[in-house]
């Protein structure tokens, strides 16, 4: 690639922080961590997380620029091509938590953008409320299953609206009370009192919120030897990227500490659940009322919400299971009947296994106490189940420097091998951490939900190539 095509670190930096940040991110951890308290945390876990984490995956797209499969190619090429299909399998295998709460998601912002208030889908019976999720979910397997992805664009313009719209409510809301201070406001003590967290179980146990929050960052793996210099640009840009989604967090959690107070949050459980359900609309909400323009930016968020979590389900059934299964590198380990293709070219026995695994989670979920409720619990099996997939990239990290000097790297994050090795096994203890912690819960369906679903998903992948080989035996008798 020529110089003039060449990515410059500050492009670089706008991709990769579109790609890693949302709003869920700053209304989760506000939520979830006691108002302003978060910030700190958020600090931290920039500091001792997200950037090495972004620079190893630096290092490991330089080292293989020329893999398509991302941390499946990198695990094979520093490992082996068993240990590369238990990363493709995490890696799919994390995705059904994620399809499951697709439906719901999408049914809430419907209801958000129809009704505009939080009451008419709350307090739906549970009963209803999972079928009819159940319903949207079957329809995106159905579409998935006619090699159809005809909502990509719709995602692509969803997501991006929805970035353009997290960046205007930080910029709007913060600005608030300048434009209309007759308004109600939270006022906000930054003692340092308040600013430190209560580092209790219930702080430790959601961890894993932040870490899902962080994490993905290897989808910009492709652009490293894009990059202008890349051993100067690429951290230059991540660092940018990395001060950018810092800036974003503190501001979105003073944004959000000016509109609502954790002490009402944390009033109550059906509180907390009512407000880790709708606290971005409510957010959106409020912030029209200040400018006096109604539910208009509510309806706005809402309706690309639904574009996005409709869209999201399909490419999430469809994308991984494809990750999975087409890598001709890894075929020995899976049996031949999940890799059949329809005369859509979907793979239709794979799309029936995550229509039975998914459809399971959102069935049992018909025993919570309510809608509110289910996405909480969502938001908490997601933070333990998705981020296991983070765990492969810092072993294929440690995989990359132990053959330092057989596998080269235009960029490398550090040249030192055992500071290299700290921080690769650093990054893989606080995500495995993290994860076993985030599945603690006070209530004993969520706990055994959030321990029982990553137990069953391990175990399936431990035993497809059991039943490949035995399938090898019996064609070869």
């Amino acid at each position: 690639m020529s110089d003039n095509k060449k990515i410059k670190w500050s492009a670089l930096a706008f991709m990769a922080f579109s790609t890693v940040w949302s709003f869920g991110n700053v209304v989760n951890g506000f939520i979830y961590f006691n108002g302003i308290q978060v910030i700190l945390s958020w600090f931290l876990m920039f500091l001792l997380y997200f950037i090495p984490y972004s620079l190893m995956v630096g290092e490991l797209g330089s080292a293989f620029k020329n893999s398509g499969s991302g941390v499946n190619s990198w695990v094979y090429e520093t490992i082996s091509p068993k240990v590369a299909y238990y990363a493709g399998w995490t890696y799919w295998a994390c995705h059904i938590t994620y399809i499951a709460s697709k439906g719901s998601g999408s049914l809430k912002a419907l209801s958000w953008a129809i009704f505009r208030n939080a009451e008419t889908y709350d307090t739906l019976p549970i009963k209803g409320v999972q079928l009819a999720t159940l319903a949207v979910f079957l329809i995106g397997c159905f579409i998935a299953s006619r090699g159809m992805n005809p909502l990509k664009k719709l995602l692509s313009l969803a997501g991006t609206s929805m970035f353009v719209m997290s960046i205007l409510y930080i910029i709007m809301m913060l600005a608030a009370p300048a434009v209309n201070p007759a308004a109600d406001y939270v006022s906000i003590d930054f003692s340092l009192k308040n600013l430190i967290p209560n580092f209790n179980l219930g702080y430790f146990t959601s961890l894993s919120i932040l870490v899902f929050a962080v994490g993905g960052c290897e989808k910009i793996s492709p652009y490293v030897n894009k990059v202008e210099n890349p051993s100067k640009g690429f951290p230059k840009g991540i660092i940018a990227m990395a001060g950018m989604v810092l800036v974003c967090a503190m501001l979105g959690t003073v944004a959000m500490g000016r509109m609502f107070d954790p002490a009402v949050i944390n009033a109550s459980e059906e509180s907390f659940n009512a407000y880790a359900a709708n606290g971005a609309y409510w957010a959106f909400q409020k912030l029209g009322q200040y400018y006096h323009l109604g539910d208009t930016f509510l309806v706005i968020y809402a309706l690309c919400n639904l574009i996005g979590q409709f869209s999201i389900l399909i490419l999430s059934i469809d994308a991984p299971l494809r990750m999975l299964l087409d890598n001709e590198k890894t075929k020995e380990f899976i049996p031949s009947g999940l890799r059949k293709k329809n005369k859509y070219g979907a793979y239709y026995n794979g799309i029936l296994m995550v229509v039975v695994l998914a459809g399971a989670i959102i069935l049992i979920q018909t025993f919570m106490p309510g809608a509110t409720a289910v996405l909480q619990q969502l938001t908490r099996l997601n933070s333990v189940c998705m981020p296991m997939r983070y765990i492969w990239v810092f072993v294929a990290y440690l995989g990359l420097r132990k053959a330092y000097d057989r596998i080269p790297a235009e960029y490398r994050f550090v040249k030192n091998q055992k500071v290299a090795y700290f921080f690769g096994g650093w990054c893989l203890f606080v995500t495995a951490i993290c994860c076993i912690m985030g599945m603690y819960n006070k209530d004993p369906f969520t706990f055994a939900l959030n321990v029982i679903t990553p137990v069953v998903l391990t175990a399936l992948g431990l035993i497809m190539p059991k039943l490949a080989e035995r399938e090898r035996k019996n064609q070869a008798k």
